[in-house]
């Protein structure tokens, strides 16, 4: 726990000489840095997260406005999300729409269960054929595979169902499960540690 506690604040890379002295460099926070032996760790500052907030929130916000919240230049916020472009965290941004007002009437989970773990791949690879299914997941538990399904009424469910997602090789069988209404879709407060 407190080593966590240390990266936040600041990080160090010591080097011995030949001689045995010890050198030190401090590096700044939000960099990408490489330990000896080790993977890559991604270190954020709390501006980073800040920006990452209010975009997660509202995508369509300019750059400007984030400045003027978070009292910092315009500039800035470009050069934030460029550094978290190219380090992988940011690598798009998704428009939400309202699916029951373009006639998809019904969410429904399916559970699939596989013949065999191993053919995840390629049952994965069909399903992203079929593009009723907006969402899949490789899970543990009871069933192999959760995925999301966005239909316009139950005959077209049963269709989907029945003349599609049956006919995958390496399909055992399915469960479905009709969502009633959505109670909560956000994105995570990645804040959360800085309200402490």
């Amino acid at each position: 726990m407190r080593i966590c506690e240390l990266f936040e604040i600041f990080c160090f890379t010591l080097k011995i000489s030949k001689y045995g002295f010890i050198f030190v460099k401090k590096i700044p926070i939000a960099t990408v840095v490489a330990l000896p032996n080790a993977e890559q760790k991604i270190m954020l500052d709390k501006l980073d997260k800040q920006i990452l907030s209010l975009l997660m929130n509202d995508a369509e916000q300019p750059y400007t406005d984030i400045a003027k919240k978070l009292y910092v230049s315009g500039g800035t916020i470009h050069v934030r999300m460029k550094k978290m472009r190219d380090m992988g965290i940011v690598s798009g941004a998704n428009l939400i729409v309202d699916h029951e007002k373009l006639g998809y009437d019904i969410c429904a989970f399916l559970g699939v269960y596989l013949d065999k773990s191993s053919l995840y791949d390629n049952v994965a690879d069909e399903l992203k054929k079929i593009p009723e299914v907006v969402a899949a997941y490789y899970t543990t538990g009871l069933y192999n595979i959760f995925a999301k399904i966005l239909c316009r009424d139950t005959n077209h469910l049963k269709n989907v169902l029945h003349d599609k997602i049956q006919n995958i090789a390496g399909i055992q069988r399915t469960e479905t499960f009709i969502s009633l209404q959505e109670s909560i879709n956000r994105p995570v407060d990645i804040l959360i540690d800085e309200k402490d």
